[in-house]
């Protein structure tokens, strides 16, 4: 397979838990958020964009001895790696998810994405934290089949403890997603002590009731996959002591969704 970083750091076959059918995801380097809990600690460092043209109108990478790929043609053979996975969409009803870090960090490079897939007919979903100016969140949230947004805690305190930053942004883009219909699969992690608190999830709840249309929900128990990644990049796992929440309990949060009107997965 191609090297795509290091705007891409993996690109993951056969994926099913990031939208409908069975998909092949992409990792977009950056992000500008730092949950506590984060899977991909390896995706946090943020990547500059595309570096400036020469004058033959190829970007020059500053770092090295001579022009690199500008993001349409970056796009182009990323795509035809993804191509390769098309009987599997076609077959599942699955397509490209776009994942990070954070997506829209490199909106050059998404957009190109977005717009191929769309004109070949490859259903595209956008997995984002909603942490960007929505100028840059509207139009991949429009190009975008699906949109599938996290939303992580409603205190502005709590959020900025656990992230790096406050809530506001996050959920005044969901706020207005939700305006202009765009289709959205919220994704809730369920972090014990930390998202997984009857505070948040009553304050989630009466936000999504009385913001937005939006009545579907995902919820993600905590799972301490990226626990090795922590030690070989030597960096500090702020859930290191966090366990599995129990199985009952997510199906009483499950419950308590339901009961003010979401359909609620659990897992996905």
């Amino acid at each position: 397979m191609n090297d795509f970083s290091p705007h891409i750091f993996r690109i993951q076959r056969y994926s099913i838990h990031d939208g409908p059918g069975i998909r092949t995801t992409l990792f977009f380097q950056g992000c500008p958020l730092r949950c506590a809990w984060c899977h991909n600690p390896e995706s946090q460092p943020m990547k500059d964009s595309f570096p400036p043209e020469n004058g033959n109108g190829r970007p020059v990478d500053q770092n090295g001895p001579g022009p690199v790929m500008n993001p349409a043609s970056l796009a182009e053979e990323i795509i035809r790696e993804v191509e390769k996975d098309l009987v599997f969409y076609d077959t599942s009803g699955g397509g490209v998810t776009f994942s990070g870090g954070e997506p829209l960090c490199l909106p050059d490079l998404l957009m190109p994405l977005l717009e191929i897939c769309s004109d070949r007919d490859i259903h595209t979903c956008l997995d984002t934290s909603g942490f960007a100016p929505f100028r840059v969140l509207e139009p991949a949230a429009r190009a975008a089949d699906l949109v599938l947004y996290d939303i992580k805690h409603i205190n502005e305190a709590e959020h900025k403890r656990l992230t790096g930053h406050t809530c506001g942004k996050v959920l005044d883009n969901l706020a207005r997603l939700s305006e202009l219909e765009i289709p959205v699969r919220l994704r809730f992690p369920l972090i014990p002590t930390m998202t997984d608190t009857p505070e948040n999830i009553d304050g989630i709840i009466a936000f999504l009731v009385s913001r937005t249309k939006y009545r579907e929900i995902h919820l993600l128990p905590f799972h301490n996959s990226g626990e090795g990644k922590y030690r070989q990049l030597n960096m500090k796992n702020k859930a290191d002591r966090i366990r599995r929440p129990d199985p009952e309990h997510v199906k009483a949060v499950a419950r308590q969704f339901e009961q003010c009107g979401f359909a609620v997965t659990i897992g996905g």
